[in-house]
């Protein structure tokens, strides 16, 4: 499966949510029965500092939702960085990146 590059932004100091739904090469809904998933937001891809997402799962649809809370996203400083969403079987171990980009962070004034 070849990794969709989708761009966020996330407004500093604000709650964040976001839904992907994952799909398969031939446009069905991907099956995300027994995976876990995964996000991260790092300054570069080696950064050792990163922002964690909060993640749920919809098996039925296939999607995929982020969240983050303004505690962290107040802590997070404005400027250009990269995320992606990891998923693990839990059955079989494998682990598959499905969705990766670039994150804004955009200032807040107040």
């Amino acid at each position: 499966m070849a990794v969709p590059a989708v761009n966020i932004t996330i407004e500093q100091g604000a709650d964040f949510s976001s839904t992907f739904t994952i799909t398969n090469s031939d446009g069905t809904v991907y099956n995300l029965l027994n995976n876990t998933a995964v996000a991260k937001v790092k300054k570069f891809p080696e950064s050792t500092t990163s922002y964690d997402f909060s993640t749920s799962i919809t098996v039925s649809t296939g999607k995929i939702t982020l969240t983050m809370s303004d505690d962290i996203t107040s802590t997070i400083p404005a400027g250009r960085y990269y995320y992606d969403i990891l998923i693990t079987n839990t059955v079989t171990g494998l682990k598959t990146r499905v969705i990766e980009g670039m994150v804004f962070v955009s200032a807040s004034i107040s």
